[in-house]
């Protein structure tokens, strides 16, 4: 059966004008993500895919162009529309974890209880990325690819129909980076959330259901893996 797209993006330009300098960000994407997929956004710094998935997530405005979230039209939605689609339809992933230092993991967690419809249990969020054993640490007790798990388990926490991740393993090393993979991979497997992951590692890329390649704000080529790789064959 055909999957149904839950983002489409048509026709989509991004210019940032700072003074006389005009920086075209985005030129003409069109884009779709599909409902359970895993979708790895590949490019170099400055491509423009952080531009595509901030405005996907409704954390920035299009010049030009449409976005459509199921039968929502992102690009016309006020500020109060934008906020309640990123509470309770889009987590996020960063590549650096904003934890709140002074609040436990499970705590950490659980901020999302108080903004979600219908929120994880935060120990249940938290046993997903394998963290069962380190619900009361404080961030500065955890390693850097625990604190990105604790990241993880918080953004899963809120059941978001979509999750967005911007260079998930940026800042770890390799092993590090392929345990976090394994848990996005685990967490899109088991839950069905859509994914959509930006890395500029080549590599990564066969992870995903589809790869999607863009350079100077432009998608070059978009590509079907057949299977996806295991995580174990991801080398940085």
């Amino acid at each position: 059966m055909t999957k149904e797209a839950i983002v489409q993006v048509h026709d989509l330009s991004k210019v940032y004008e700072m003074g006389e300098v005009r920086v075209e960000a985005l030129r003409s994407v069109d884009l779709s993500i599909y409902e359970g997929e895993m979708m790895v956004l590949l490019g170099a710094s400055g491509s423009g895919k952080s531009t595509l998935l901030n405005i996907i997530g409704g954390l920035d405005r299009a010049t030009s162009g449409t976005v459509r979230y199921r039968d929502r039209d992102l690009t016309s939605a006020d500020d109060k529309t934008l906020t309640l689609y990123r509470r309770s339809s889009v987590g996020f992933v960063f590549q650096f974890y904003n934890l709140i230092p002074s609040l436990t993991a499970r705590e950490n967690v659980s901020l999302v209880s108080d903004i979600a419809p219908d929120p994880m249990p935060a120990d249940v969020a938290l046993e997903l990325v394998g963290l069962q054993d380190r619900l009361d640490h404080f961030p500065a007790q955890l390693s850097g690819g625990e604190q990105q798990r604790v990241a993880i388990a918080r953004a899963v926490a809120k059941q978001p129909e979509l999750l967005l991740c911007d260079e998930p393993t940026g800042a770890l090393d390799a092993e590090t980076g392929k345990l976090v993979l394994r848990v996005l991979d685990k967490v899109n497997r088991e839950t069905g959330i859509t994914m959509a992951i930006i890395t500029h590692n080549v590599a990564i890329a066969a992870i995903g259901d589809r790869v999607v390649r863009m350079s100077s704000g432009e998608i070059h080529y978009i590509e079907e893996n057949a299977v996806r790789a295991s995580i174990d064959d991801v080398e940085w």
